[in-house]
């Protein structure tokens, strides 16, 4: 385990417990998230080292890159799942000046597939070696290693996505690095993370199934977002809601909470959490942020 002693986004050394969550998912072990006094910022602390975390996500049960079982949960992820890939499609459309594309953490590539077949130069990233694998051999697409952004050249995408990947990744600042010297000056960046400020967050505090510790290390709301993005010259443009992902973490949720599948009241919950979002100006259980470089004076 390693042991944060500042905050990866203000720098400050002042923080303080927040939460302890247990991982539902996987291990059953608990983790502490701390909150930074500084600017807000919770983190996962302290948390697996870098070469302890693969553990944490080598199991079968983890959707992301499980495509062969058939149960009731994973036939709703993958239908959820293919109605994002049409949506986060249509947001690179509407967003991206260009059309070539690099998503990190593009798991078993269908996104990435999806948008080559409309039109896109694609590049993807995948850290696990099995997504990796799949993505070649079921939907023929090369798909590499995180040590492959070294290589990608400066300044030569139109647009780079994260989708609920940002909070997975250890140093999250060499990752702004990179991302920022790989995007066209006129590029745009997209992020998508669980928001933590959700309604369904509060209502499941400690349940709530988007902590997901320890594989998220970072757990982000608007305002630690925007500061973020900040600190690498960028600026939050607009903020899109992702509806679904109300449905998919209330049902997890209530299987943490009772320890069985209840998809009514998982129904109710993520459209009760849809209804608050709505009246909290856009505070929905996930949040795609569309950034760009900050416009200089003379712009």
């Amino acid at each position: 385990m390693e042991n944060l002693t500042v905050c990866p986004i203000c720098g400050s050394g002042d923080f303080e417990n927040y939460l302890t969550v247990r991982d539902y998912f996987f291990s059953e072990e608990e983790f502490s998230i701390v909150k930074c006094s500084g600017c807000g910022f919770k983190f996962t602390n302290p948390r697996p080292a870098k070469n302890e975390i693969e553990k944490y996500y080598n199991t079968n049960e983890y959707l992301s890159h499980d495509t062969e079982k058939n149960d009731p949960i994973t036939l709703i992820y993958r239908t959820i799942r293919d109605i994002n890939i049409r949506s986060k499609f249509n947001l690179v459309k509407r967003y991206s000046t260009g059309y070539n594309l690099l998503d990190i953490g593009c798991g078993t590539g269908e996104f990435i597939q999806y948008c080559e077949k409309n039109g896109y130069i694609v590049n993807g990233i995948e850290p696990n070696e099995k997504a990796r694998k799949h993505a070649l051999d079921n939907n023929g697409i090369p798909v590499f290693d995180e040590s492959h952004l070294d290589d990608e050249q400066d300044a030569g995408k139109d647009v780079v996505t994260l989708w609920h990947v940002i909070e997975h990744v250890h140093d999250l600042n060499e990752r702004m690095k990179q991302i920022h010297r790989l995007l066209k000056k006129e590029g745009t960046l997209i992020i998508a993370v669980p928001n933590n400020n959700s309604p369904d967050c509060r209502k499941y505090g400690r349940l709530w199934a988007a902590w997901d510790v320890p594989r998220h290390l970072y757990h982000f709301e608007t305002s630690t977002m925007k500061h973020l993005a900040e600190n690498y010259g960028f600026e939050i443009r607009k903020i899109i809601p992702m509806r679904w992902d109300a449905y998919y973490v209330s049902m997890l949720s209530e299987k943490y909470r009772k320890g069985k599948n209840d998809l009514w009241n998982a129904f109710w919950a993520g459209s009760w959490s849809n209804y608050k979002a709505r009246k909290e100006n856009l505070n929905y259980s996930s949040l795609v942020y569309i950034i760009k470089r900050k416009k200089s004076k003379n712009q």
